[in-house]
């Protein structure tokens, strides 16, 4: 089947055709029927695989010009990031319509995007804390509302946005189609499919937590933190062969750590991105590694969700997730639209059991590589790995003085009564200024 089979205009046909997309994949060949119908949707497929063009693409059929300035399409993402990318695709998809776009997320003065939304837009995306900030506003209305989007929901529930979802949820017209996709399936995505979808067609390009046919998976296994990094080093020594690598730490304060490290041997070659870094210098990291002026981005799981970064050769894990489903969505950002792709993973031996858990979620077993000869095993644990008791505490010494909170001053500071003499200057002086203000 090709995009020409399906019930698509000339309009989205013709856009398609400049962005030399001809065949659709599992997932957008069969979404696009049942969304066409008017029935709610969960697509669930592997990350890679086009879950954002399968619901767009409908969408963007089924959108017809009005003059009132309300959206018909709302689309709710866990980052600014993918609101920027889910915007991109959007604008591509549209290059022959009229269609009017306003994506919104924090980290932007409200009023710049109130303005935004009151001068009229089709679609809507944003994140849930910036979309609910222009409800309460009184900016977004939704009296033209007929879909509703929620793209990697498990994401938006681990962020902590389930609150901000429910009170969207309930301003929200009740006659609309709902459409929710995603790689993976959780017990608290099913709570909110029964809450607010009506009968649900469930469209499985692969089984919940499938990793890619495409994507070679290894594991090293390493004793600590600090050999991560010198086989690290050792695996970025071949330029040829690790040209486009996203590299994911535990948490942005070894995610920093770690491009320190990597600009002592290799300068010039990395970027990093996670939630402390601004949001002008996380979309500038984005774009010089899709660029290819950093050949590694080192990033928190932030960015495996949704993101479409293009022509990764590598994927390589520092850790092993807590939840198995984010070691999906990691391997997920290589080995995309049918390209070859590696995904690479250290362990230590305290994270043997959470790899296993991970194998059995795929069912099945990824090989182990040795660790080559040239890397150097270091006996240097970093604060994390210390076990409790050896942590280095932080002393506050607090000096308590015997004379109570009520000390004496010092003899210099002392009031001691004027003199007759003082008295009498002091007198004449405040009667002289009296003078003067009359």
């Amino acid at each position: 089947m090709t995009f020409a089979d399906l019930n698509l205009g000339n309009p989205q046909l013709n856009a398609l055709d400049d962005l030399g997309l001809t065949t659709p994949t599992p997932i957008q060949e069969r979404a696009f029927s049942v969304i066409m119908s008017g029935k709610d949707v969960v697509g669930i497929a592997q990350t890679g695989t086009g879950k954002t063009i399968a619901y767009l693409l409908p969408l963007i059929r089924l959108w017809k010009f009005r003059k009132d300035p309300y959206p018909q399409v709302l689309i709710i993402v866990p980052t600014r990031e993918l609101v920027v990318q889910v915007a991109e695709e959007i604008e591509k998809l549209t290059a022959y319509q009229n269609v009017v776009i306003a994506p919104v997320y924090g980290g932007v003065n409200l009023k710049q995007h109130a303005a935004l939304i009151e001068a009229g837009c089709d679609f809507v995306i944003g994140t849930p804390g910036r979309l609910y900030d222009l409800i309460v506003t009184g900016s977004l209305k939704f009296r033209g509302l007929k879909y509703l989007v929620i793209d990697e929901v498990d994401e938006l529930l681990e962020l902590g946005f389930l609150p901000q979802l429910q009170k969207i949820f309930e301003l929200l017209p009740e006659r609309r189609q709902n459409l929710l996709f995603s790689a993976t399936m959780t017990p608290e995505v099913e709570a909110i499919i029964a809450d607010s979808f009506n009968f649900p067609v469930t469209i499985e390009a692969a089984p919940s937590g499938t990793p890619l046919e495409n994507i070679d998976q290894a594991v090293y296994h390493v004793p600590n933190f600090n050999t991560k990094v010198n086989l690290l080093l050792h695996l970025l020594s071949d330029a040829k062969e690790f040209d486009r690598v996203l590299v994911f730490t535990p948490g942005k304060k070894l995610a920093d750590v770690l491009q320190e490290r990597l600009e002592e041997k290799y300068p010039e070659i990395s970027g990093v991105i996670h939630g402390n870094k601004s949001q002008n210098y996380r979309f500038r990291s984005l774009e010089r590694f899709q660029a290819g002026e950093h050949r590694v981005l080192i990033a928190t799981d932030l960015v495996s969700r949704g993101l479409d970064l293009q022509g990764v050769s590598h994927v390589i894990n520092m850790d092993v997730p807590e939840q198995p489903e984010n070691y999906i969505h990691r391997i997920g950002r290589t080995g995309r639209a049918e390209e070859h792709g590696q995904a690479i993973t250290f362990a230590t031996e305290e994270e043997a059991d959470k790899f296993q858990t991970i194998e059995d979620l795929m069912g099945q077993t990824v090989p182990v590589l040795p660790i080559p000869e040239e890397v150097e095993i270091s006996d240097e644990l970093i604060p994390e790995e210390l076990p409790q008791s050896q942590q280095p505490q932080v002393e506050v010494k607090i000096e308590v003085s015997d004379r109570g909170a009520f000390q004496e001053k010092k003899e210099s500071n002392k009031k001691r009564p004027m003199t007759r003499q003082e008295l009498q200057e002091y007198r004449r002086r405040k009667k002289a200024r009296g003078r003067k203000r009359k």
